[in-house]
């Protein structure tokens, strides 16, 4: 089935601008971006010529294929919202303006040496495993205050704030408290007035879960298959990696 990709965004905006209404929120401060795993490179353009700007990238492989391609537009904005391994840091860091899975200290001293040999910055998330799913990346919560406070040793790691994902095939009310938990943990580091650590950003939801997410305090939401189409590998393949590939 070919998706709509317009008609698509269109709906999803909607969306969001009830979630924001029901939660007394601004739609502005609730950012859009688009999760790219396996949308080819038609449909981001389709994206583009509608008017967003902002796109996720799970795989670096993906990630260095449809850069160029897309470079023609000045205006678009990458992330990296996948698992981050240490020896692919080099590559990402060409591509991105903000990394949303920094979960351990380790990752954080290659991202600041790569960093300081290019003599650049970069905006970072921590990623926090709320649901504390083995299967899943991510620093407990438990940890989220110390990896933050270490990591803001780093001149070059700006922490804008948390990421987290919600429990797949849950319920409502547990998916809804990882995201209560996440704005929670913000809070509580927000408090520390830790330097270069800004808590001004939450990144959590995704198609299954977006609405849910802004009503709880997301400020950007991460939205693939309702605009794009579904994927032929479940979100599994994307969000719970397999940790023998942890370094």
């Amino acid at each position: 089935m070919d998706y709509p990709v317009e008609e698509n965004l269109k709906m999803v905006r909607k969306q969001m601008a009830l979630a924001c209404k029901a939660s007394g929120r601004n739609v502005n401060d609730v950012q859009l971006l688009l999760a790219t795993k396996t949308v080819p490179l038609e449909k981001l353009q389709i994206a583009v010529q509608a008017g967003e700007h902002l796109f996720g990238e799970n795989k670096v492989q993906e990630l260095r294929d449809k850069y160029p391609l897309m470079e023609q537009s000045k205006a678009l904005e990458w992330h990296f919202i996948g698992h981050l391994q240490t020896n692919k840091v080099k590559e990402v860091v060409k591509y991105v303006t903000m990394i949303h899975s920094v979960d351990r200290l380790k990752l954080g001293q290659v991202l600041h040496d790569q960093l300081v040999k290019e003599q650049r910055t970069m905006d970072i998330l921590v990623q926090i495993n709320t649901s504390y799913e083995e299967s899943k990346f991510g620093a407990s919560p438990e940890d989220a205050v110390e990896l933050v406070e270490q990591l803001s040793q780093f001149e070059t790691l700006h922490v804008k704030g948390l990421m987290t994902i919600g429990k797949l095939h849950a319920s409502a009310d547990e998916t809804r408290q990882c995201f209560r938990l996440l704005k929670q943990l913000s809070m509580q580091i927000r408090e520390r007035n830790i330097p270069r650590v800004e808590m001004e950003m939450l990144s959590m939801g995704m198609s299954g879960d977006f609405s849910m997410a802004i009503e709880e305090g997301a400020t950007i939401v991460r939205v693939g298959t309702n605009v794009f189409g579904p994927r032929y590998l479940p979100d599994e393949y994307y969000w719970n990696e397999h940790k023998k590939i942890e370094d």
